[in-house]
Order: C-alpha cells, then structure tokens, then sequence
C-alpha cells in the first residue's frame, strides 16, 4: 500500500541547529534567485546512482532541505497506484522515482491558479503535496490544476551533509523554473541544466562570507 500524508508532518523530524543551518543553505540559494526552492544538478561523475544525471528540485521544510528527483521516469502508469480513481481524467500521467528516501511515500508537484490548503509553495504556483485526497482531486478533475507530477520517495539530507556536498562539488545550483519541473522529455533535464549551470556557477563558500 503506498502511504500518503501532509507533506509538512510526513517528511520531517525535529530539526537540530545543523538541520537548520542546512536548510538555510537552501533558502540562502532561493532568496539569491527570487523563489522558494532550488535545483540542485548533480556532477558528471556523481558516484551515487541514485542521483547518477540527476536534477533534484529541493525546498526546505520546516528546518529540513527535502527535494525530488525531476528526470527519473518509471513508465508505471498512475492509474496502478490508485486503481480505486474513477473518472480519471489523467491517464497518461507516469509515476517518477523522487528519491532513495521512503520510496513507498507518494508526493506530488502540480501547478495550479489557486493554492490548496495543505501545500507548500516551491514556485509561484506551483506546489508541493502528499495528500491521497489532494491527489484524487486532482485526477478525477475535482481540483482543476494545469500540470501534475507524481513521485515516488524522496530526497533528503542529514545535518550538514547538503552544505558539504556542495561545497565539494557534487552539485551545481540553479535556479528553479517550472518549465523544467514539468518537462515532458525527461532525457533533456540534466544536459540543459549541466549546461546552464557551467555557464552561471554559484559557490557559497565565497558568496556567504
């Protein structure tokens, strides 16, 4: 059974001062850009396969930097996650893997005229979210939204790990777009933004100073 809950209550702990301090990271890196969240590029290199090509769009939550990973496609139909969805108005639509953290938790970004409670906003009209009814809402047409991505678990960091991640260059920073969180050729997503992101570096070990 995938389990579903408030994004805010399911995907955090109390946070320590070192939990903080990473997340400020995080919101450091989305003051400089004008928004709420971050896209995090992972290097060439990266050793780790589950962010192997990798762009994560993190935001930090209540003292903690959470994200999804946004180009890992898993072809498995949404409509086998939620057999019980009548009326679904999206058939299409494929569930992502999010990351290597709680992969049986179900999350979701969507863009919408009108913020839903519940939510965090990453991006001006786009929202975060974790609820099963939110989501059946969506795909039944009772909350109308223009985009929809679903993922399967998460990514998260435990204190200080983030910050030293980057500051060794293991990810780039980059602004955040929709137009990338919603991207529908997900092969694209990690050569466009290496791209961007050789052309704009961002170091915070100099910028925080």
């Amino acid at each position: 059974m995938r389990r579903f809950a408030s994004a805010s209550r399911t995907i955090t702990r109390v946070p320590d001062v070192r939990r903080v301090l990473a997340a400020a990271l995080v919101a450091w890196a989305g003051a400089a850009f004008g928004a709420d969240s971050i896209f995090l590029v992972s290097r060439k290199d990266m050793p780790d396969p589950n962010f192997h090509d990798a762009v994560v769009l993190v935001t930090p939550v209540e003292g903690a930097p959470v994200g999804v990973i946004l180009n890992r496609p898993t072809g498995i139909p949404l409509a086998t996650l939620l057999p019980d969805v009548e009326k679904n108005t999206r058939p299409g639509e494929k569930l992502y893997f999010g990351g290597p953290v709680s992969r049986q938790m179900v999350t979701f970004l969507f863009k919408a005229p009108k913020r839903p409670p519940d939510t965090i906003e990453v991006l001006d009209g786009v929202y975060f979210a974790s609820s099963r009814k939110l989501l059946v809402d969506i795909l039944t047409g009772e909350t109308p939204v223009d985009e929809l991505r679903v993922f399967a678990g998460y990514a998260g960091w435990t204190p200080e790990q983030l910050e030293g991640e980057v500051s060794r260059g293991d990810w780039h920073v980059q602004r955040s777009d929709a137009k990338t969180i919603f991207e529908k050729n997900a092969e694209k997503v990690w050569p466009e933004l290496d791209r961007r992101a050789s052309r704009t570096p961002v170091r915070f070990d100099q910028e925080r100073r």
